[in-house]
């Protein structure tokens, strides 16, 4: 299993077709980077808003931490209460 794999949000954020890469991409890997580019909204707290939103979608076994304009993902074996 690959250590992280890396993603880009642009102008279009959040889509469902970036949650299903996402979900694919955790298949093969442990962390995934997601990069949040300047077309997206290059702000603070719209990178707080976008974390917040992957993990809605992607469910309670995965968890993030920010830094700067990048969201790592990381995937739990157990669920995350």
């Amino acid at each position: 299993m690959k250590p992280l794999a890396q993603i880009q949000i642009g102008k279009n954020g959040i889509s469902e077709n970036l949650i299903k890469t996402l979900e694919d991409n955790f298949k093969h890997h442990m962390n995934v980077k997601v990069v949040v580019l300047k077309g997206a909204g290059h702000y603070k707290e719209k990178v707080k808003e976008y974390s917040e939103e992957i993990l809605e979608k992607l469910g309670k076994n995965y968890t993030s931490k920010i830094l700067g304009f990048t969201i790592f993902i990381k995937k739990w074996r157990k669920k995350v209460r």
